[in-house]
């Protein structure tokens, strides 16, 4: 189970720190591997939670059975030989900073109907149900790395409020290294992340009171060196940086970007969530997940679970209802704005935004989802899941654009060569982009030496 969310002071409390307390903050030093060069220094994931369908979209197969074939033609993209599907028409602009990965697998039982299990797998890196319950990549990264900004905390989920939300972990790891999550809706006016402020407090009060924090443990033998009083100090210090420095509300201030970037992102829900994922990273947060889906509107009736999962009439031009009803109800078409349509713009913008900002350099992006979609449609017009094959695509930090890794057989259905990677594979990989050294255990409470990322190979044509 995640650990509960650390409390939310009072306005009362000696530091007045809303819901961000000291368990939210990051470690203030962090353990790179020793001689590696990183590639990264940060990370952007795109988790497009459901199980994106990888046949309609970066893996077209235009020879497929008539009744089993994508609807949507196969385009050129700004790559000779390398194909999408026209769902990804703005994206295919970008094919030259990619690397689409077509051989991801997921084998292990048990997961492939599940989609929470299959989300804790894509947030870690690790099979569920092991010995010790793993943490996600992102709070590794934080106590491997710490963080790269005092003033915010290593690992940021945008938005953090989709079903999927409590499949996060912290895992053994010190509840510092767990997920901020921003909560809310970003794209609607006045949108701002709860309890970054002093809660009415004067900054000169506030720093009174710190002051007078500090000086309670003068004549305590051992005090001043003990290293416990040293982190405990040091976050008291970071989140008090937090609280008072203006470039924390800035770095989650979409209001602030010209209107122009805005829209080119898209200005509903997913696009300003991949915005605001550029802005962390520019802000410097080390690790940011983005797991966003449009929320219920009236603007799409029916789509009340608006993911990936499209069990039911997957080429509805609005929503996938069917009489008698089915598990892919809640959703709208693949190829409609909520969908596909928002997410290719947004993908798209991002992808152009980061290059120009020279982002890409020591980011990596990730474009992931817990499993593919089965090559065949089902007797609901929909396609249901499929672990045996589908896609990831990789952008930045090295990464080297316009290739395609790995081929699938003439539906979709399975690998056809040497090599398939498992989720196991892109942690590795994540975690060599960054330079952090697999070989080195994390100790639980218990003395019990772990190895994230150990279990799988970082994907080679990715370096």
């Amino acid at each position: 189970m995640p650990p509960p969310a650390p409390r939310r002071a009072s306005r009362r409390s000696f530091l007045a720190l809303g819901a961000v307390g000291l368990s939210s903050l990051p470690a203030l030093r962090g353990l790179a591997a020793p001689g590696r060069r990183p590639r990264a220094t940060s990370v952007l994931v795109l988790f497009e939670q459901g199980g994106v369908s990888h046949v309609d979209t970066f893996d077209p197969k235009p020879d497929a059975p008539a009744e089993h074939r994508s609807p949507f033609r196969a385009i050129n993209t700004n790559v000779p030989g390398v194909r999408f599907t026209e769902l990804l028409t703005r994206t295919a602009a970008h094919a030259d900073k990619l690397a689409v990965v077509r051989c991801m697998t997921q084998p292990k039982p048990g997961i492939g109907n599940s989609h929470p299990k299959g989300s804790q797998y894509v947030f870690s890196g690790e099979p569920p149900g092991g010995a010790e319950e793993m943490p996600d990549i992102g709070s590794v990264v934080s106590r491997r790395l710490g963080t790269a900004a005092r003033h915010l905390p290593p690992y940021v989920m945008v938005p953090g409020t989709s079903e999927q939300q409590d499949n996060t972990r912290v895992g053994f790891l010190a509840a510092a290294h767990q997920v901020f999550k921003t909560g809310g809706r970003p794209h609607e006016p006045g949108w701002a992340v709860p309890n970054l402020s002093l809660a009415g407090v004067a900054p000169g009060r506030f720093k009174d009171r710190t002051d007078l924090l500090g000086s309670l443990d003068v004549g305590i033998p051992g005090a001043a060196d003990a290293r416990d009083a040293k982190t405990i100090a040091g976050l008291r210090d970071q989140a008090g940086d937090m609280l008072t420095n203006p470039n924390t509300r800035r770095a989650f201030d979409l209001a602030a970007e010209p209107l122009r970037v805005r829209e080119a992102y898209g200005l509903g829900h997913r696009g300003q969530c991949y915005l605001l994922g550029r802005k962390l990273i520019e802000s410097g947060v080390r690790f940011v997940t983005i797991d966003c889906r449009e929320p219920p509107s009236a603007a799409y009736p029916g789509g009340g679970n608006m993911n990936w999962d499209h069990h039911d009439h997957i080429y509805s031009e609005k929503d996938t209802s069917i009489r008698g009803g089915g598990a892919g109800a809640g959703r709208w078409g693949i190829q409609t704005w909520p969908m596909m349509g928002s997410t290719d713009r947004a993908f798209a913008a991002l992808l152009a935004d980061m290059h120009d900002r020279g982002l890409l350099a020591e980011t990596l992006v990730c474009f992931v989802t817990e499993f593919g979609r089965t090559p065949r449609i089902n007797d609901r017009k929909g396609r249901d899941h499929w672990t045996h094959a589908f896609s990831f695509a990789f952008a930045g930090a090295g990464v080297p654009g316009g290739r395609v890794i790995g081929e699938t057989d003439r539906e979709g259905g399975y690998v056809v060569t040497p090599r398939a990677h498992p989720v196991e594979d892109y942690a590795a990989t994540v975690y060599e982009k960054l330079g952090i050294d697999r070989s080195q255990p994390l100790y639980t409470p218990g003395g019990r030496p772990t190895y994230p990322g150990h279990a799988g190979e970082p994907i080679p044509e990715l370096f």
